[in-house]
């Protein structure tokens, strides 16, 4: 018991004032450098590979240029492995609607060595049978495929979709003002129309920016991709070296669980979970409306495993720097004079372990965001 009063010490006094005074600064610092400092890598890593850097990767793009970093993993599988996953969570294509096929499955690479674009990604996946199992009958398929994948309300373009509608049911129409008379033809026009590259390439700014396209720019990106859709890999970089991407850094939204899963276990475990214990996990949080106590009580199930490596508290020579250490690798800043004072105060507490410094990091909500 005195362990987690400690623990929620910490919480109160060190996450209160000064969290709310780091916020501030943050809102008038000037945009970082170019170079990767633990904030920009944190966040890299976060939206290329869906969770933060493990530790060799942390020593190894710490202070390189951002550039480098975006040039070496836009390249890689794993980051197209996340890109694909990201498109199957937008689809709802999870669980027992998940895609298992091999044309899904061999996307991430295709994608990685520049063999397969986007445009043709998303069309597999909507061609799957697990998108029409997701999406059955008419009604439901058309509305999901204008509203998803081309950005209309339906309610605004009833003709689209009783046309759309009847061409699911094999009769011949004119869909988007080109004509067909099959679900795979229904399809092939909505992914080939331009509303599909708007609504594809807003999606994907608002999610690695997390803010609104400028109306121009959106138009300049969206003829790009129209000419070749191999440009997308280009628009990904030039986003995450771009000012507005530095603002992304300095701003946080709440991990979805899947995310927040990926994280605990690499920052605590140094490794990825396995998809089955994502999945168990997953499944466990996502049917609750606030996750916050359920993800304190997996935080401290994990940590008092025997699995996460801690120095004894006597092997500590300098708390001061073990705590900061820890604020710039979990939470990628560093602490506020306030909040590392508060917690090398409570380190000295005879009860406090290594274990609840830890503990009252991984469970605050600044730890839920990323």
């Amino acid at each position: 018991m005195r362990a987690a009063a400690l623990a929620l010490a910490l919480f109160g006094l060190a996450f209160g004032a000064g969290g709310e005074a780091r916020a501030q600064e943050a809102s008038t610092e000037a945009a970082p450098a170019r170079a990767l400092d633990d904030a920009a890598l944190r966040a890299a890593c976060f939206d290329l590979l869906g969770r933060p850097p493990l530790e060799a990767e942390r020593t190894a793009w710490l202070g390189r240029g951002r550039h480098e970093f975006l040039d070496h993993w836009l390249s890689q599988c794993e980051t197209w492995s996340h890109w694909v996953e990201e498109q199957l969570y937008f689809f709802l294509l999870i669980d027992n609607f998940r895609p298992e096929n091999e044309r899904v499955e061999e996307l991430p690479a295709l994608l990685a060595t520049e063999k397969l674009d986007v445009r043709t990604a998303i069309h597999r996946i909507a061609l799957s049978p697990s998108f029409d199992q997701r999406n059955p009958g008419a009604d439901t398929f058309v509305t999901v495929v204008m509203e998803q994948l081309n950005g209309l309300r339906v309610q605004k373009n009833v003709r689209e979709l009783e046309v759309g509608k009847g061409m699911y049911d094999g009769r011949p129409g004119m869909f988007f003002g080109k004509s067909g008379s099959t679900q795979a033809d229904l399809l092939r026009i909505a992914i080939d129309d331009r509303s599909f590259v708007q609504q594809l390439v807003a999606r994907e700014y608002r999610r690695i920016v997390r803010t609104e396209p400028d109306k121009a720019e959106l138009a300049l990106n969206v003829r790009r991709f129209q000419r070749d859709p191999a440009v997308f890999r280009a628009l990904l970089r030039e986003w995450m070296l771009s000012v507005a991407w530095d603002a992304r850094v300095r701003s946080r939204t709440n991990a979805p669980n899947r995310i927040w899963i990926e994280a605990l276990y690499v920052d605590l475990l140094g490794r990825q979970p396995l998809p089955e214990e994502s999945r168990r996990l997953r499944t466990a949080l996502d049917g609750l409306s606030d996750t916050g106590p359920l993800r304190s009580v997996l935080a401290r199930v994990l940590i008092d495993s025997g699995q996460v490596k801690l120095p004894d508290k006597a092997e500590i020579e300098d708390p001061t720097q073990w705590i900061a250490g820890l604020f710039t690798r979990l939470l990628g800043r560093v602490p506020s004079t306030e909040e590392l004072r508060t917690f090398v105060t409570v380190f000295h507490e005879p009860e406090c372990r290594p274990h609840t410094v830890l503990y009252a990091l991984v469970t605050h909500p600044e730890y839920q965001t990323y």
